[in-house]
């Protein structure tokens, strides 16, 4: 299997990433200000494991930190990010399977 596909991944998260960040640096304004700390904290998630996919090729097992990485990324910043575009905590539910599979994708690194 060709590794490489984890620096694909990682340039199309890290550009979403940038995006979404301007986005709610510029044009995202939430009634309760809360929403916006909300989506601060899923973007910077987001980005910093962007870097983590882009070292997946480097670690022992690819694919278990680009797996893992990837779908914390999706459960946890994609719940933030719900939850903060339509302003209800409830969809921000799968927020924490999504920081158990950030917490594993680097404790893959060690295996």
């Amino acid at each position: 299997m060709n590794y490489l596909i984890w620096h694909k991944v990682a340039g199309l998260s890290g550009a979403a990433a940038v995006g979404l960040g301007a986005y709610g640096a510029h044009a995202f304004k939430p009634q309760d200000p809360y929403f916006l700390e909300v989506f601060d904290r899923g973007n910077k998630y987001h980005l910093l494991h962007s870097l983590l996919l882009a070292a997946a090729p480097l670690a022992k097992r690819p694919s278990a930190v680009g797996a893992c990485t990837t779908a914390g990324i999706l459960l946890f910043s994609g719940s933030c990010y719900a939850a903060a575009f339509t302003e209800d905590k409830a969809n921000a539910k799968l927020a924490p399977f999504g920081g158990m599979s950030l917490i594993a994708a680097w404790l893959c690194l060690i295996l």
